[in-house]
């Protein structure tokens, strides 16, 4: 979806390319996003930045094992990425004895890939209204703009009936408005979203009251507790949140 921010999702390039397959269209289309999703046409380029939006570095086989593709045929499309300015390459030594290990991970132009909230726009806004309304006046209305959220998924979240159901919904919804994120469980952890992108995050760090606002409206919307815990990346690991949900 295109929002008003002007940047479109993956899950748009999965349109284009559904598009371009079953009913020939392509020219137009393609000039309604951004220039860097015209490059992006390829569902092999869209899986690549998926998974290293999720792993951060990621050597050649370890992306071939996922993609179930060959090594040869992960490689030829990663440097077409590479060259096209979306991927970044380097080497790692190996923990035994050979060469180097070479690593992909997702380039700063990559970013546009991903949807972002006009946030230099927004924080100027809302500093600006300190100024004009008073010092509590930017987290009032942060605090409207969730609980509208909360009002326009409510019905949708209604609908859903187990845990893993809610969950899904929930991040399904969170992806519509920029939000890029995993449903993941295993015994030692639990159930979790995994988050590696949020267009609000940059907001974040300069309202951090917004992040409970957002996490109230999460845990009415599941009926659940949630603990929220930020992971930040290295050099080769991406940043992401993980909201662990409470099923007691």
């Amino acid at each position: 979806m295109v929002g008003s921010a002007g940047y479109g999702s993956l899950a748009d390039l999965k349109c284009i390319r559904f598009l371009v397959a079953e009913r020939g269209i392509f020219c137009n289309m393609a000039a309604m996003f951004l220039h860097g999703f015209k490059e992006l046409v390829r569902p092999q380029w869209v899986r690549i930045v998926e998974e290293l939006k999720i792993h951060g570095g990621m050597a050649i086989p370890e992306l071939s094992a996922i993609m179930e593709m060959s090594y040869m045929g992960v490689k030829q499309h990663c440097e077409a990425l590479r060259e096209l300015g979306y991927l970044e390459r380097s080497r790692v030594p190996r923990s035994e004895v050979g060469r180097p290990e070479i690593t992909y991970r997702l380039s700063p132009k990559a970013d546009a890939l991903f949807p972002q909230a006009g946030v230099a726009l927004t924080l100027s806004l809302l500093n600006n209204m300190k100024t004009l309304f008073g010092s509590t006046s930017p987290e009032k209305l942060l605090f409207q703009y969730f609980a509208e959220l909360q009002s326009r998924w409510q019905a949708r979240m209604n609908r859903a009936k187990s845990l893993v159901e809610k969950a899904t919904t929930l991040a399904a919804l969170r992806e519509k408005e920029g939000c890029f994120a995993r449903c993941h469980y295993d015994v030692q952890n639990g159930f979790r979203i995994e988050e590696y992108h949020h267009p609000l995050w940059a907001l974040f760090a300069e309202y951090p009251a917004a992040i409970v606002m957002e996490l109230r409206v999460m845990e009415q919307l599941m009926g659940s507790k949630i603990d929220r815990r930020e992971i930040h990346g290295g050099r080769h690991g991406p940043s992401k949140v993980q909201y662990f949900i409470n099923t007691i």
